[in-house]
């Protein structure tokens, strides 16, 4: 075949991002495309997925860089097709997660001229990205610029505030063609920038800081060390603060770590007794309202800590924000924050603490079924035991709040979840990514979830993961049932507008896709699915009211243990 200036533009993107550490790519197919998807699928440093869904490949890349750290390639042919990776944009930008996104497009000549496929994809995704760029059709006389443009983008895709980079990217027929010599590059990963920690920026910090009544709440902290709950430890210890930790932020194992905290402040008594002085935020927002409105309502000093510059205030309490590694800060405040020190306040923390936990666990063993709460927790409790993964994908709506309320983490567990923008799209395609990506792991989702991302079923069965998932069915919306239109609206129309029934037969779905599938009904039929390796489809079947009834019944328990 000729040498064609589209073949070598895309091989040397390819080459220069491999040498900065991309390694994977989820493609979906199409013509306009070609000539990037042969440079992905020829190098040997990239694994390429391919999706029949645009969606489902965008969620997947992001499911990649949320388990990795690092941008994934996404790739699709010109018109519709790129307007199907938003959500996933959307998410990477608010979870500020890399990716590298790549649409195909017409040449100048067939825009506005109503030639197929053909829209328009400048800024297709308005702000939600780090940069965008339209490099034009390529051209040998232009081919000194290519690698600093593949640099620019991985460096703006990975810098401060990770995010999703788009280049839309003009091709001219013909598609196909062997690329030529590609231009010279240098033989080093990019050096990316990264917050840095000046202390005596924070001198003015410790004296506001310095208060009896503090506590520490965790969420996932975007870009963040392993060491970064080491520190969080070392200053809850120094401080005598309880440490409220979201099961994404690694830190639900510490022994400060107070995890029942949407239980505790349901409590009315509890929560007016246990208002704090100063609170330091770490990372993202738990999920729980009942914690969120009474760290909003505390009066309380508000600092929040992170790596990424972006403010994260929906309470709009916030005194300060400090940008900077979450590990270093913690250090250098446990060495000058006395706190709570020699009180009594991290003792009643952790007392009431052990009581909501034993009258939880009491509460849903004493159920004697497999309640929503009940396969929260099995689903955790198993995590990192014998042959189970140790990665956890979480589906917004009722897991990801079952497990923050009610569920142990392992030290070992990594847990994921989209919870930049809170939806339910994706879920499967990111868990997908996560496993293509970090190996064994387990999903955790709603019906309608699963429902929603169906799509990303097509051809699961030929791809070399271990995902194990775990689908709860009560036939609609659960979290909508929570609600207050629950008792507002007439049942009829609550119906019809938010429980929403679908009616799907699940199994028979997975069986379609060739999908190893099977109901339970106990912890011990869902311990052995769990614990059987490769891809799998586990489905609970569960009852909207029965549920709801379920949760006020521990929350009555641990409102009485307190008591």
């Amino acid at each position: 075949m000729p040498v064609n200036p589209a073949a070598t533009f895309c091989a040397t993107l390819v080459d220069e991002w491999v040498v900065a550490g991309v390694s994977a790519a989820m493609v979906a197919p199409g013509s306009r495309s070609t000539p990037m998807a042969l440079a992905l699928a020829n190098h040997p440093g990239i694994q390429v997925e391919i999706f029949h869904d645009e969606r489902s490949a965008s969620f997947a890349a992001l499911g990649h860089g949320l388990a990795t750290g690092r941008p994934a390639v996404v790739l699709c042919s010109s018109g519709t097709a790129g307007t199907h990776f938003h959500a996933a944009v959307v998410e990477a930008d608010l979870s500020s997660v890399p990716m590298i996104v790549l649409t195909a497009d017409r040449p100048p000549e067939l825009l506005d001229v109503g030639a197929a496929q053909t829209i328009d994809q400048t800024h297709l995704f308005g702000r939600s990205v780090r940069w965008f760029h339209a490099p034009g059709v390529p051209d040998d006389d232009t081919a000194r610029t290519w690698r600093s443009l593949a640099r620019r983008t991985y460096r703006s895709s990975v810098d401060t505030r990770p995010g999703p980079v788009h280049l839309n990217l003009a091709f001219r027929e013909p598609l196909v063609g062997d690329p030529g010599p590609l231009p010279p590059g240098e033989p080093q990963a990019l050096v990316t920038s990264a917050p840095s920690f000046a202390p005596g920026a924070l001198d003015a910090l410790v004296p506001l800081l310095d208060r009896q009544r503090g506590v520490i709440v965790v969420g996932r902290t975007a870009g963040g060390a392993e060491s970064d709950s080491d520190a969080v430890e070392a200053l809850s210890s120094a401080t005598g603060w309880p440490v409220l930790a979201d099961p994404r932020s690694g830190c639900r194992h510490l022994h400060a770590a107070v995890r029942t905290a949407d239980s505790l402040l349901r409590h009315d008594g509890f929560a007016r007794d246990h208002a704090p002085e100063v609170v330091l935020h770490i990372g993202e927002p738990w999920a729980s309202r009942v914690v969120n409105e009474w760290l909003t309502s505390s009066g309380a000093f508000h600092v929040h800590l992170s790596a990424i510059p972006r403010p994260v205030d929906p309470g709009h309490v916030m005194s300060q924000w400090v940008t900077a590694p979450v590990g270093p800060v913690c250090r250098w405040l446990a060495d000058r924050l006395r706190g709570a020190s020699g009180t009594t306040w991290a003792a009643r923390w952790r007392r009431n603490e052990m009581f909501a936990r034993e009258a939880i666990d009491a509460s849903i063993l004493g159920m004697g079924v497999l309640t929503e709460p009940a396969v929260a927790q099995t689903v955790c409790r198993s995590i990192g035991e014998g042959a189970v993964p140790i990665n956890l994908v979480l589906s917004s709506s009722m897991p990801i709040r079952d497990v923050e309320w009610y569920a142990p983490i392992d030290r070992l567990a990594k847990v994921y979840a989209n919870r930049g923008a809170n939806g339910i799209d994706g879920v499967l395609a990111s868990a997908i990514g996560v496993a293509l990506a970090a190996g064994p792991t387990v999903l955790l989702i709603g019906d309608v979830a699963f429902l929603h991302d169906a799509s990303s079923l097509t051809a699961l069965r030929n791809r070399d993961v271990d995902l194990r998932i775990v689908v709860v069915d009560n036939d609609g919306g659960g979290i909508f049932s929570f609600l207050s239109q629950a008792a507002i609206v007439g049942a009829e129309l609550f119906e019809q507008l938010f429980g929403t029934p679908h009616g799907t037969d699940l199994l028979a779905l997975c069986s379609a896709h060739g999908i190893a599938a099977s109901a339970v009904n106990d912890v011990d039929g869902l311990l052995l699915a769990l614990g059987r390796p490769g891809t799998s489809v586990t489905l609970v079947r569960s009852e909207r009211a029965s549920n709801v009834a379920a949760h006020q019944r521990i929350n009555r328990a641990v409102h009485d243990a307190l008591d």
